[in-house]
Order: C-alpha cells, then sequence, then structure tokens
C-alpha cells in the first residue's frame, strides 16, 4: 500500500531551482544580465558618437572653410553684388574719390533695363580709359587676380567706369547753355555738382541714342569725360546696354560716407 510521505525540506531542494533572472520582474532587476546588456550597448553607441563628432584637424578644416568662403564669394560677386572703387571725381558729390560702390548685379538677370536718372557701373566701350598700370610682383599680382576673380576686391583690370543715365535708346538728348533736354524736355538735374549746371560750357547735340545704348554723364559735369567727350568714338559716345554691370546700389565704404540708393539706384 502505498503512502504518500510529506515532502520534506530536502526534497525540496532538490528539485529544479529557477535561473537567476528567469523569474517575474528578473530581467529589469538592478545587477542583472539584461541590465549589463543595455549598458554595453548604450556605452558602445556613445563611443561610436562621440568619434562621430571629433574635430577633424585644422589643416583639413582651414583649407576646407577657406574654399567654402570663396565659393559663395563667386557666387555673390556672380549673381548679387559687386564692388567697385571710384578712382575720380566725376561723380562728386554723390561719390568720392575712393569711395567703393555695391553694383547690383542680380537686377540686370531679372530684366532691369537702364533708366534715366540712375548711377551705374560700365565697361569701358572703348577708348574712354587710358591703358591700366599692371603689377610687377608675380606674387601680388596672383594674389589680387584671385581675390578680384571671386569679387573681394575690385577688378583687377579697373576699366570700369560709373556715371548717370541721362538718356537711353532712341531718346534724343541737347545741352545748350546752361539746359539739359531729352525728348525736347528740360532735365532737373539736383545731383549736379555745387557750382556746376547741366552743359558746364559744352554745348552738344541733338543726339539720338542708338537703340540698345544709353547716353551718360558725371553728376561733376565740368570734371567729367563722359558720353559728350566720345562722341567720335564707338557708338558716338553712347554705350551699349551689354556693357553696363548694373547700378549702383549703395556706398559700402568709407563708414563716414555709407549710403543706400535703392534697388536701382536713384
Amino acid at each position: 500500500m502505498a503512502v504518500n510521505l510529506p515532502e520534506t525540506p530536502s526534497d525540496a531542494g532538490s528539485g529544479p531551482v529557477p535561473a537567476a533572472g528567469r523569474g517575474p520582474g528578473a530581467s529589469d532587476a538592478p545587477g542583472g544580465r539584461a541590465e549589463a546588456r543595455r549598458r554595453a550597448r548604450g556605452s558602445r553607441v556613445r563611443k561610436a558618437r562621440r568619434a562621430g563628432r571629433r574635430p577633424r584637424p585644422w589643416w583639413i578644416e582651414v583649407p576646407a572653410m577657406a574654399a567654402v568662403g570663396l565659393v559663395v564669394a563667386l557666387l555673390i560677386k556672380t549673381c548679387l553684388f559687386q564692388v567697385f572703387t571710384i578712382p575720380s571725381g566725376s561723380m562728386e558729390n554723390t561719390l568720392r574719390i575712393g569711395d567703393r560702390v555695391g553694383v547690383n548685379k542680380f537686377a540686370p538677370l531679372t530684366g532691369w533695363k537702364p533708366e534715366p536718372g540712375q548711377p551705374v557701373v560700365f565697361k569701358d566701350p572703348g577708348g574712354w580709359l587710358p591703358p591700366q598700370p599692371t603689377d610687377s610682383n608675380p606674387l601680388t599680382n596672383a594674389v589680387t587676380s584671385v581675390l578680384s576673380f571671386v569679387g573681394l576686391v575690385p577688378p583687377k583690370d579697373d576699366n570700369y567706369l560709373v556715371k548717370r543715365v541721362v538718356a537711353t535708346g532712341g531718346q534724343t538728348v541737347q545741352c545748350a547753355g546752361s539746359t539739359l533736354t531729352v525728348d525736347g524736355k528740360k532735365v532737373d538735374e539736383p545731383y549736379l555738382h555745387p557750382g556746376d549746371d547741366s552743359c558746364a560750357g559744352l554745348n552738344f547735340g541733338p543726339v539720338t541714342v542708338p537703340s540698345g545704348s544709353v547716353w551718360v554723364e558725371g553728376d561733376h559735369r565740368s570734371d567729367s569725360a563722359d558720353s559728350r567727350y566720345h562722341q567720335r568714338g564707338p557708338g558716338g559716345g553712347a554705350v551699349p546696354v551689354a556693357n553696363v554691370v548694373g547700378p549702383v546700389a549703395a556706398v559700402v565704404w568709407p563708414l563716414n560716407h555709407l549710403d543706400w540708393f535703392g534697388w536701382v539706384g536713384r
């Protein structure tokens, strides 16, 4: 006859014992294997992140930053603004000798065309400027060429001029005595240099400006070799619109002469 004996402590200890960490909630218990694995994974992730943020050596970082800066400067010069230096007093007192002006190169890309009254920068159409001196030092010449190419300094050849548009293609301009007329109407010129009148002793015209060109004169009318003085040159003194870089938008240097002329000049 079988007899069921009560389980003794020794018998209870002989049965299978739950493995550590296998009981309810054991995987989350402090010191458990699951927690150790999570910590190990977190440590590896943190090390990888630190490795990804490691700074590059300066001999790589500096040239890379310089290259990015040059590309940005080139894009600005090509599509937005370019700086030019005023070499003479022909536009005084609006623009003075040594002023650096920002020219809006974006305006022509959006369909802008020169209008009477706007100061503009344009490339010499031929014979307006004497030959420009060259730098005999090959090192400084190379540096200046690069900086000029990206627009950080004024154009190296410096064969650009700045004048004010007086008349555009198809208009007839004339000056007699002290009165400037365009299509027979007197032009009011409040920007003229003090002491000057519109003709400054040089009568001309009537001249009809060729299509696709502009007639330009300096604000310091008695000290400006402009369209009036080049009537025997290419275009009869008129400047092709294709030579116009853009309107003068601002004086950007020196600080005591900062001025804003507007998006397309004034």
